[in-house]
């Protein structure tokens, strides 16, 4: 098999942090051992996106910035014969290693060392590219190990199917895996962005027969209302706990966290019911201290919890979250509130309406 050669590609870096996203040309070495080279068709811009923009990933700058996509694979690296040249993946930015201690238990969702490809991308001056979470795809190509691309279907529009590789796999694999909800439970969501509106379709599908869903913007709320929830609490109005519990008698089985903030955490934690279940799915900021009355929590004989990824494993999981959306049980057209193309304005833009909460998911399409 010849070997790919080098290319170039367009691509959305951020050089420092808090600078500004600047579209330009990069280089792309030949995919390596192990590796394959995607066309980025669609990816989604997400919060982790923004906090790689804003710094909070450490000293990796210059960044490709995305993680969120679906492309097709148009190069293999020595060795790799599968996927096929040809296939429409979505990108998983933890694909089990195989071999660490977690894997050999058959924890996969625990991989200890999660693959991803090595430093294949830089810019013209030659400076290595970080890439949020080992992927990069604000861009029309970006490398990957072969197992971070994950065959799906390819007439299934990539739109929307970019959105399972991040934000729809951690919000229904959270409710799926992570939490294990039970049919005819109840379950409260905080913070209805497209992570907590994918966790208010999870409980649906997992047949939770009351959904309550918390945030500030009455926006959002009504997204709430559109994907699956029966209840919803303005954060704005009072202590959403207090109005939880008014609303269920007892407290919720299963709280779900999507912001990352120690107050909402708390706020989840005490509208469960005695032996509840909380689940933190928001990244805490840099810093962060959780704090919480200990005779409390013992009392309640609550779990509480943090899932990464939604616990999921993408080769099963993509696979069945793609079908369930092509039989109509899963929605992810509506979660895209804004397309836009590979330019800086549009970009920027499209993180202002992600701040400010007008939108679920801009996807950027490569054209």
């Amino acid at each position: 098999m010849s070997e790919a050669p080098a290319t170039r590609a367009r691509a959305a870096i951020v050089r420092e942090a808090n600078a500004p996203v600047v579209v330009e040309d990069i280089e792309l070495d030949a995919p390596g051992p192990g590796e394959v080279r995607v066309r980025v068709l669609a990816t989604g811009v997400c919060h982790t996106d923004l906090h790689a923009c804003m710094g909070n990933f450490g000293a990796e700058f210059p960044y490709y910035l995305g993680h969120e996509a679906t492309g097709i694979v148009e190069a293999h690296g020595p060795d790799v014969t599968t996927p096929a040249l040809g296939t429409t993946v979505v990108i998983n930015w933890r694909a089990a290693c195989g071999d660490c201690r977690f894997c050999a238990a058959g924890r996969a969702n625990f991989c200890a060392r999660p693959l991803v490809a090595g430093p294949r991308m830089r810019t013209l001056d030659g400076r290595p590219l970080g890439r949020v979470l080992g992927v990069g795809s604000f861009g029309t190509h970006t490398i990957v190990h072969a197992r971070q691309a994950v065959p799906i279907a390819a007439e299934l529009p990539p739109e929307a199917t970019c959105l399972i590789g991040c934000g729809v796999v951690t919000g229904v694999g959270a409710v799926l895996y992570a939490a294990a909800v039970r049919p005819g439970s109840t379950v409260a969501v905080f913070g209805c962005g497209a992570v907590g509106i994918s966790v208010i379709q999870g409980a649906r599908l997992a047949g939770a027969s009351r959904i309550i869903a918390v945030d500030l913007a009455p926006k959002k709320l009504d997204w709430a209302l559109k994907f699956g929830a029966t209840d919803v609490v303005d954060a704005r109005e009072g202590e959403p706990s207090k109005k939880i519990r008014a609303l269920t008698g007892t407290g919720v089985d299963y709280a779900f966290e999507a912001i990352g903030l120690p107050d909402t955490l708390n706020q989840a934690m005490w509208s469960c019911d005695l032996g509840g279940t909380c689940v933190l799915i928001g990244v805490p900021v840099p810093g962060a201290k959780l704090s919480f009355p200990g005779t409390k929590f013992f009392y309640s004989r609550a779990t509480l919890k943090a899932t990464f990824y939604g616990d999921c494993l993408a080769t099963r999981d993509f696979p069945l979250l793609a079908g369930w959306y092509r039989d109509k049980r899963l929605d992810l057209d509506s979660l895209v509130t804004a397309r836009v193309g590979l330019s800086d304005g549009e970009i920027a833009d499209a993180f202002k309406a992600m701040e400010r909460g007008e939108a679920l998911r801009t996807v950027i399409l490569m054209g």
